[in-house]
């Protein structure tokens, strides 16, 4: 199969032209004329595919939620095309058998490349570690997203296992018993930061989203520690003020608008190394409750690229290229995961994004049955168009993209 991609922009050339030969490819800005198709990309901005190192696709155990195949094709359609899924599932994979139900379920059921973490503790319930030198040699990282691991003799111990296996730990950090949501954040961040000093773990910060966190981890690496940590679209583009209801709800909730400021401040200046979604279906029942009732949760993957483009790059705060490597080399990179680069020899892992027409996101267009989504109604540039891995064109925006 040999696809010509035309009539797009890239970051660092002048090029409108892109072949793809047996999924890898194979020529930017020449000619072609014996292709099996031309696809039209209508003028739209094309990127390797993101790398969204947090989500949750709560598939095996809440399917009434969300399944592998429908949050797969979510993430294609947005222009997600590596996703590594969190753990809170049913049965959680702490151990090889557990995690092999989730495996075969991803291997049947992916359209994207998908990479589950596996929990650090037994049931996700910080009382006992998981078998992590089994489960290492199958997974990238470990968490207990959704809860922290309060016992820190326990965590500490976990640290140093982790880092004999040369993993790494992603850390919902939420201490508990603290005054307030805020310091709850920072002072879990605080500790957390203490064993790291003395283990040497590799160590990544989730949604984290208030100034105290960010100056913790700025100092941690100043000091040398090897510490990342991520931001959400919604940490970015939202706070406490436009709440409107359920669907607004999540954890880390909504912070102040200095907050917000602080967590874009934080991506500017590398405190942050990457955007992730936290992306996180619920049904309508659940979310049909009330503010107070719902579960946390918001979804991600079809809104991070417009959200931010909107918020961020169309205003001037930050570039495409910069937008791209935050969602794309720079968590790929902190897990070792594979990515997409549009270069001649690499393999075809491409997204295209509408940067010069804005439209209103509708509850009809999301891919799966949840719709807890902040951003329906809002009009929005940089949505993404088309997504292409190997051959196989796995999701197009048919207004925008034609094909020949």
């Amino acid at each position: 199969m040999k696809t010509l991609l035309v009539n797009f922009a890239l970051c660092d050339s002048e090029a409108t032209r892109l072949t793809v030969e047996n999924g890898v490819i194979t020529d930017i800005g020449g000619e072609c004329s014996d292709f099996d198709r031309c696809i039209d990309l209508g003028a739209a901005t094309l990127l390797p595919g993101a790398v969204d190192v947090h989500a949750h696709l709560r598939e095996p155990g809440y399917e009434h939620k969300s399944t592998i195949l429908s949050a797969t094709e979510s993430a294609a359609k947005g222009g997600i095309t590596r996703i590594m899924a969190m753990p809170n599932l049913k049965p959680v994979p702490d151990s090889l058998s557990n995690l092999a139900v989730e495996e075969n379920l991803i291997r049947k059921y992916a359209k994207v490349f998908v990479y589950p973490f596996a929990a650090l503790t037994e049931g996700e319930r910080g009382e006992r570690l998981s078998d992590i030198e089994a489960l290492s040699k199958r997974v990238k990282a470990f968490s207990d997203d959704g809860f922290c691991v309060n016992d820190l003799r326990l965590l500490e111990e976990g640290m140093r296992r982790v880092k004999a296996a040369n993993g790494i730990i992603a850390s919902h950090a939420e201490r508990r018993g603290a005054a307030s949501a805020e310091e709850a954040e920072y002072r879990a961040v605080a500790d957390e930061l203490e064993l790291v000093a003395k283990t040497k773990v590799r160590y990544h910060f989730c949604h984290l989203s208030v100034k105290e966190s960010f100056k913790l981890v700025a100092e941690a690496k100043k000091q040398g520690l090897d510490v990342s940590c991520e931001v959400t679209p919604h940490h970015l583009t939202l706070d406490e003020s436009m709440i409107r209801g359920a669907d607004w709800k999540m954890n880390p909730p909504l912070r102040k608008r200095s907050d917000r400021e602080a967590t874009v401040q934080a991506l500017l200046d590398g405190t942050a190394d990457m955007i992730a979604t936290d992306h996180a279906p619920h049904s309508r029942a659940e979310k049909a409750v009330g503010y107070a009732a719902a579960p946390n949760g918001i979804l991600g993957f079809e809104t991070m690229f417009p959200s931010v483009y909107t918020a961020l790059v169309k205003t001037g705060v930050i570039d495409i290229k910069t937008l791209s490597e935050k969602v794309t080399a720079a968590p790929a990179a902190r897990f070792g995961l594979g990515a997409g680069r549009i270069a001649v020899g690499e393999r075809a892992e491409l997204i295209a994004l509408d940067t010069d027409a804005a439209r209103v996101y509708t509850e009809s267009e999301i891919r799966g049955t949840a719709v807890n989504s902040p951003y329906i109604g809002a009009e929005m540039y940089g949505f993404n168009v088309f997504t292409q891995i190997g051959d196989k064109i796995i999701y197009k925006f048919d207004e925008k993209i034609k094909e020949a």
